[in-house]
């Protein structure tokens, strides 16, 4: 095994699992890392078996929530043959449509095969998670934050939606470039910038952050130690040829099917337009009034006691990351004050970077509650460090971890209990795309199922892309949905373009839906609330048969009758 000397002398952080814990211990193993050990393999494995089987509970369930459609139908227009950007639009990186239309034609085109894929997702937060942090906490540290991540990140929004995979990719890139710190290698530093490129495919503005936050922990760590042999020629050409194949990859694609530069449009085009409208306050709740006033206010006593437990956690889990902002700030200057610290330095200051790159990300797009969980996999690793990390802790931390490790896993373990004995389990509702699990009287899918043929066009508007994905319709232009303040004035008149050249039988209409836009995108400009050309068209040429749910009207073309042939009256 290597001295510390001589690990410090290449470059490598010193062996971690060989130190004293925190009660002055040294565990009973002469490994170096976790992954040498066989007992931690194990371990892992298990964490991740255990995850996947917890989170396969979910597979059925489903609240039709209105953004899950858009990665859903998205995937299922590329393997029905269009080509994303060319034949409709997205803002997004190509990564998760393509990655779940190979789910679909490896496994089957159905919602249970996609959720089964999700599940798969969270299930490999939970190793990853456990093993990045077992470098620096307990075992049994590092198993509680683990357990506590799983139950809580992934089942709070379990639905398809791109921040999911791509929080994947974003902790591989931080483990590979966490190994490649440890033991200088060229597959791992091609593996890291592999992740980190695939990261960007799959969520742009992610994989930005990650970049800045690994690329300004690894040059604080040079900066620091002239000597390291991190980075030599090789592993330099490494990480140029992990960052940009994936990216080359991808522009050929697209050149090929004629849909290069509409995909440029689409990848620049969240730079103009999605921050005017999704910009909200640090940590925002997207909490309607209605709900709140159901939840706080109508309530008894004890479920209002519960709910503020089961919420507790929306409050405190988005300030977690500014934890590891002050770490970084406080390891970089005490280093360069020359002050004594222990070899996990470099751990510390290379993970909290990116956490740091990480959080700029969120706070640039969209700053809400939803996005500090869907990073949890990376941001509980600070609160992993504040239970049990090693060198960083002072004594005062030291005594009060216990009863903050209890206080915290309350809120967190009444956020769980929400998220499984609350999820829809009233009726199942047999959709052309499987089985689901429900809540509530809602009719929507099966009345349109009786009513639209598969594979039909059909108009859902504004914002409902779950339906056309569930009942196997079709939109008639190049958006599956339209969200006033984000898309233009101009994506607008070409929808009324497309749709007015090729109207449908059916229409689903919320005509209620501005009323609860303010809520969920506070950021909204005014003038976007304003006149809605669509919508005037739909009014002057389609006529209400029926109100599905509370809100959604099917509507029928003029020139012809509703399905019970009788219109309602005024």
């Amino acid at each position: 095994m290597k001295t510390l000397a001589q690990a410090q002398t290449d470059g490598v952080v010193a062996p971690l699992s060989t130190r004293p814990d925190s009660a002055g211990q040294t565990p009973a193993t002469d490994t170096e890392w976790p992954e040498q050990s066989r007992s931690e393999r194990y371990i892992a494995l298990a964490i991740f078996l255990l995850s996947f089987f917890y989170l396969c509970i979910f597979r059925r369930y489903s609240w039709v929530d209105p953004d899950e459609g858009i990665i859903l139908q998205g995937a299922q227009r590329i393997f029905d043959g269009q080509v994303l950007y060319r034949d409709f639009f997205s803002f997004f990186t190509p990564g998760s449509y393509y990655f779940f239309a190979l789910v679909f034609r490896a496994f089957g085109d159905s919602y249970l095969v996609a959720h089964t894929a999700l599940a798969f997702i969270g299930a490999a937060f939970s190793p990853i998670t456990y093993l990045l942090a077992r470098r620096v906490c307990s075992r049994q540290a590092s198993l509680l934050v683990t357990f506590l991540m799983t139950v809580t990140a992934l089942p709070w929004r379990f639905v398809v939606i791109h921040n999911w995979d791509s929080t994947l990719w974003a902790c591989l890139a931080l483990y590979c470039a966490v190994r490649l710190l440890e033991r200088p290698s060229v597959p791992w530093a091609f593996a890291a910038a592999t992740f980190t490129s695939l990261t960007a495919l799959f969520e742009q503005s992610k994989g930005a952050g990650l970049l800045l936050g690994l690329g300004a922990g690894f040059l604080i760590i040079i900066f620091e130690r002239p000597e390291s042999k991190i980075f030599t020629r090789d592993r330099l050409m490494a990480i140029v040829v992990g960052l940009t194949w994936p990216f080359l990859v991808t522009l050929v694609y697209f050149a090929s099917r004629h849909g290069l530069t509409t995909m440029l449009a689409g990848w620049f085009w969240p730079l103009q337009h999605y921050s005017l409208a999704n910009r909200v306050p640090y940590a925002y709740d997207n909490m309607t009034g209605v709900a709140r006033h159901r939840i706080f206010d109508s309530a008894s006593f004890g479920l209002r006691l519960f709910a503020m437990l089961v919420f507790s956690a929306r409050t405190w889990v988005p300030y977690l990351p500014l934890f590891g902002v002050a770490l970084l700030i406080r390891l970089t200057f005490r280093r360069w004050r020359r002050a004594s610290l222990r070899p996990e330095w470099a751990y510390y200051v290379l993970v909290s970077a990116t956490i740091s790159g990480l959080l700029l990300s969120i706070v640039i797009g969209r700053a809400d509650y939803l996005h500090f969980i869907f990073l949890q996999p990376i941001f509980f690793l600070v609160l992993a460090w504040v239970l049990d990390g090693r060198s960083i802790r002072n004594p005062f931390f030291s005594r009060i971890a216990p009863v903050v490790g209890l206080c915290l896993s309350m809120s967190l373990l009444a956020m769980a209990a929400k998220s499984l004995f609350v999820a829809p389990s009233d009726r199942s509702v047999i959709t052309r795309r499987g089985s689901i699990t429900t809540q509530g009287p809602g009719t929507v899918i099966e009345y349109v199922q009786a009513h639209v043929a598969p594979g039909e066009s059909i108009l859902i508007y504004p914002y409902q892309s779950t339906y056309y994905y569930l009942t196997q319709t079709y939109s008639p232009t190049r958006f599956d949905y339209f969200q006033p303040g984000m898309h233009t004035e101009e994506q607008l008149r070409e929808m009324l373009a497309d749709f007015s050249a090729h109207p449908t039988r059916v229409v689903l209409y919320e005509p209620t839906f501005k009323d609860h836009l303010r809520e969920a995108w506070p950021n909204t400009p005014p003038g976007a609330l304003g006149r809605d050309v669509l919508a005037e068209y739909i009014m002057r040429e389609y006529h209400p048969c029926t109100t599905l749910g509370s809100e959604i009207l099917f509507m029928m073309r003029s020139d012809l009758k509703c399905p019970n042939e009788e219109r309602p009256s005024p």
